[in-house]
């Protein structure tokens, strides 16, 4: 009887240990992409936040780029690629419910956004997808909400 108690206590903490050693899955239920809230970069006047994403639905964690606002250039959000050290596209900050967006050209692609020529920026197109993604997930556009809660501005040029 000692015996047989014994034996069921060893099986139970086996399955409880065998549980414990089984890597978990990545969580189905965290976002594939979003965004962080804005911040200020004091000594350069321009805004940013945090675009975070998976490159795969299962990938463990997030990766990051940032988006940046610059109140001197009120039409766009420009994504910066801190791995890369290189913005690589813009939207429109109006969408209007529409996602567009600019991709340059991996030549077209440098550190300084002076650096690069607005001929550069090609007219908006279909979303491109997610950094480095395995699969065809399409980046999600940035909320509505410009820094400080202004909102959008209004295009003067349409």
């Amino acid at each position: 009887m000692l015996r047989t108690k014994v034996m069921a206590g060893v099986v139970a903490a086996a399955s409880v240990l065998g549980l414990l050693a089984t890597p978990a899955p990545a969580n189905q239920y965290t976002p594939r992409q979003y965004y962080g809230t804005w911040h200020k970069h004091a000594s350069y006047g321009y805004h940013y936040r945090y675009y975070y994403y998976k490159p795969s639905a299962d990938y463990a964690g997030y990766r990051h780029h940032y988006v940046i606002y610059y109140p001197s250039r009120p039409k766009y959000y420009y994504y910066y690629n801190p791995y890369t050290k290189t913005y690589w596209g813009r939207c429109p900050v109006k969408t209007d419910g529409k996602g567009e967006y600019s991709m340059l050209a991996e030549k077209d692609r440098k550190g300084k956004l002076e650096d690069i020529a607005e001929e550069a920026f090609p007219k908006p197109g279909k979303l491109p997808k997610i950094p480095e993604a395995t699969d065809d997930a399409t980046l999600d556009l940035p909320p509505d909400d410009l820094p400080g809660g202004d909102n959008p501005p209004a295009d003067k040029d349409k």
